[in-house]
């Protein structure tokens, strides 16, 4: 076979790829784990009653735009590691931010706390649950991603499962703060944080398992 016959063979019926394919399986994922993952709480934590009152106070907002942040910058993450030879560029800058300033903030409220409150500050009412709460209500969403991006070209399985794991988890803690009666910073920097971190941990290990072409 001539070499101009064996590349015609190849080109014939390919099809040009969509640009946007990446961004189209993500927000489907994002839509439809977000949706389950609110049905969820609804379901078995329910809205807080004086989310209205709550929402006058400044650390509600603090703790919504920290879940926030966090969830578009893993989004941008997500979306470059979905595909080969993308550069993560300075995305993770939105993630490392967000967790300093709640830290300093937190750190700050315990030196200036008195010394026998400083404990109630950190453990809250519910940090026994806080943080599995977070990572059990991020995990349709999870699933969903994992999904997405088994359809698309992954090559850093690790990091793709990590950054598919932190976004859930970030926007399953922004759906549980619609139920979390939580607002201390000292609180939030060590149990939200470690709802993140729960299904980045499980991403990255089962990423390079399901996500290998």
């Amino acid at each position: 076979m001539k070499t101009d016959d064996l590349i015609a063979m190849l080109a014939t019926g390919v099809e040009p790829i969509d640009p946007h394919q990446a961004a189209k399986r993500l927000a489907t994922a994002l839509l439809a784990g977000g949706a389950c993952a609110f049905v969820l709480m609804l379901l078995g934590y329910g809205i807080r009653p004086d989310l209205a009152q709550a929402a006058q106070a400044p650390m509600l907002w603090v703790k919504l735009g920290f879940a926030g942040v966090v969830a578009v910058s893993a989004l941008v993450l997500t979306e470059r590691l979905a595909r080969p030879g993308m550069r993560l560029g300075r995305a993770w800058v939105g993630v490392a931010l967000p967790w300093l300033a709640l830290s300093v903030m937190g750190l700050a409220v315990v030196l200036n706390a008195q010394p026998d409150a400083r404990l109630g500050l950190v453990l809250g009412r519910t940090w026994l649950s806080c943080a599995l709460s977070i990572s059990l209500i991020a995990s349709p969403v999870f699933v969903g991603l994992l999904w997405a991006l088994r359809g698309l070209a992954p090559t850093r399985l690790a990091l793709a499962g990590a950054s598919a794991g932190l976004l859930a988890a970030a926007v399953g803690a922004l759906v549980y703060a619609l139920h979390c009666p939580e607002v201390e910073a000292p609180f939030l920097a060590v149990w939200y944080v470690l709802g993140l971190l729960i299904p980045t941990s499980a991403g990255a290990v089962i990423g390079p398992q399901l996500l290998r072409w």
